[in-house]
């Protein structure tokens, strides 16, 4: 989580706990009105984080 918090200077430790939850659950989706944040953060395989964004059409997983 360290590493997440070092490689995204605006990354809270919520935001990294979620990342890091995404990675033990890699078929889970993250539900997220935090879409501009999400979009840029990536697990530690460099895959992005699967999100669902209430309000946002066609959101890229």
């Amino acid at each position: 989580m360290g590493r997440l918090l070092a490689d995204y200077t605006q990354m809270d430790f919520g935001d990294a706990t979620l990342v890091v939850l995404s990675e033990l659950y890699p078929r889970a989706k993250l539900v997220t009105l935090d879409v501009r944040d999400f979009m840029i953060y990536r697990r530690i395989d460099g895959t992005p984080v699967p999100i669902i964004a209430p309000g946002h059409s066609q959101i890229p997983t």
